[in-house]
């Protein structure tokens, strides 16, 4: 607007106003207090002065009226949402998910997870009097980073409780860290030995390599009849390493002969030499434990020398991105798991549904297990009657028959997950139960 119009603009306000106060003034004198207080009974001259006055006004505040509508109905909206929780405390939680690295596949989606918990059970007013604020940081697949990340969690976000980390590796150097300090921690893709044995304030809600390899294993070879079999896994790598233990140990059980074990390393992307020597071999059945890059390299190249034989694999392959990853290679692969998206579980299928709608993707066992996980806490701490570090510790042993996305979810005495898994094969581009 150019000086002259906003000047003769303010002039005009000022000079209707004047006339408003004038009327007012005179009526006052006519008629003493008991004037009426509303524009109505004013002189026409004086209505007509005092709309035009607000007219002028209006215009020139238009502007800054709508930001402060808007900021109104943001501020309100928040007001209503923090109502209708009825919270009154807000608690910190942590996790510690792999972002970037070798596992970022599976933490991006425990992160979706996680999160859509936290602002399911905020909006539900699930713990009473409590918000749960959730922080999620990158522990970069690394042992050394997740142990920064859990120092931080405790002694800069005094968090009540944390979740995480996504790896088994980076689990065994970064729970100690939380044990000596008494907070609680729940593993949420935790699988590899030796986890909870850290302390009594470990808790996983992930099935052990150990309880799903067994089933997979007899599962399987009830299916195939497979009599041989060569393993291929990761020596540098604690959850791969935990896997092949479990196979082995499973297989022998079951008086399957392995005839070939070959290892790699986490970050190979060639395993020709691996692989010429299982072909070699000619096994009945491949097993394979890895993490999601090494599962899709060694699928996609067995195939491509011509190997057919079925491939068994550890939880590493229980991800969509497995089978984006290995295409047609993926086809046939079978694999334990602690959930599959095909279950009639009524709680699976709601948070399948408002996962795709917030995400606009499927979820999969990983993003299942860190939502669980989420719950699980708020069950604890509604147990307890308290958010105190301690208080959560001890409530969560009595989370019993917990109706999950999982199934009907309780701890082992040994604070280790206690549900059904489901053995399950890609077919079609997609994980459907092994029948």
């Amino acid at each position: 607007m150019k000086p002259w119009r906003s000047g003769a603009l303010r002039a005009g306000v000022l000079c209707g106003l004047a006339l408003v106060l004038a009327a007012c003034s005179s009526n006052n004198n006519k008629s003493g207090n008991n004037a009426p207080s509303n524009a109505a009974n004013a002189p026409a001259a004086t209505r007509a002065a005092s709309a035009a006055a607000t007219q002028a006004s209006a215009a020139t505040a238009a502007a800054p009226a709508a930001s402060a509508a808007a900021s109104t109905r943001a501020a309100t909206a928040a007001g209503t949402a923090a109502a209708a929780s009825g919270a009154t405390k807000t608690v910190k939680l942590g996790a510690a998910f792999s972002l970037t690295g070798a596992a970022a596949q599976y933490g991006v989606t425990q992160k979706n997870g996680a999160q859509l918990a936290v602002e399911e059970i905020n909006a539900a007013g699930t713990v009473p009097g409590v918000k749960l604020d959730l922080t999620v940081e990158d522990d970069a697949s690394t042992k050394d980073q997740a142990i920064t990340v859990f120092q931080n969690f405790i002694t800069q976000d005094k968090v009540a409780a944390i979740l995480g980390p996504t790896l088994s590796n980076s689990a065994l150097a970064s729970d100690p860290v939380a044990q000596q300090a008494k907070v609680p921690v729940l593993g949420v893709s935790n699988t590899g030995t030796g986890i909870t044995e850290i302390g009594d304030f470990i808790f996983r809600d992930s099935l052990a390599e150990a309880d799903v390899v067994p089933q997979t294993v007899a599962k399987s070879q009830q299916k195939l009849g497979f009599k041989t079999v060569a393993i291929l896994y990761a020596n540098d790598d604690a959850f791969s390493k935990a896997g092949y233990d479990a196979f082995k140990g499973a297989l022998d059980k079951q008086g399957i002969k392995i005839i070939d074990t070959e290892t790699f390393s986490t970050s190979d992307k060639d395993f020709s030499a691996q692989l010429a020597k299982v072909k070699d071999a000619k096994p009945d059945a491949i097993v394979v434990s890895a993490l999601l890059d090494p599962a899709v390299g060694i699928s996609t190249q067995a195939r491509k020398l011509g190997m057919m034989q079925p491939i068994i694999g550890g939880n590493g392959f229980n991800s969509p991105a497995f089978i984006k990853g290995a295409g047609d290679a993926a086809e046939g692969v079978i694999v334990g798991a602690a959930w599959n998206s095909g279950s009639s579980n009524p709680l699976s299928q709601k948070f399948i549904a408002a996962y795709k709608a917030k995400y606009n993707s499927d979820p999969d066992q990983f993003a299942a297990q860190a939502y669980t996980g989420v719950y699980i806490m708020a069950q604890a701490m509604k147990i307890a009657g308290s958010t105190e570090r301690q208080a959560i510790r001890d409530a969560l042993p009595k989370v019993k028959d917990f109706d999950t996305v999982l199934g009907k979810f309780n701890f082992t005495e040994k604070r280790d997950a206690l549900h059904d898994a489901v053995i399950q094969v890609v077919q079609g581009g997609k994980f459907v139960p092994l029948q």
